[in-house]
């Protein structure tokens, strides 16, 4: 199984919306609330190479981006391979 990680906000739909595709696939990340952590949202941004909207997401270390991308991947098929199925 791959390692997902999620950098979320309180009361963010789209926030929601990601963790509810990634549990319909059996997946819990590793989430990081930047809302409760400021110093994790530096991180946040550096890593998803400037993007500063929630969530941001990341499987195995690669970016795949926010929500819609997400919601796109499981659309075109992808997400099922990059979660290691």
């Amino acid at each position: 199984m791959a390692r997902v990680e999620i950098y979320t906000k309180a009361f963010c739909p789209y926030c929601a919306r990601a963790m509810n595709l990634l549990a319909s696939k059996d997946v819990t990340p590793e989430e990081t609330d930047i809302g409760m952590n400021s110093g994790k949202r530096g991180e946040m941004i550096e890593r998803a190479g400037g993007r500063t909207t929630v969530p941001q997401i990341f499987i195995d270390g690669a970016h795949i981006g926010g929500s819609d991308d997400l919601a796109a991947l499981e659309r075109a098929g992808k997400l099922d391979a990059l979660l290691g199925r």
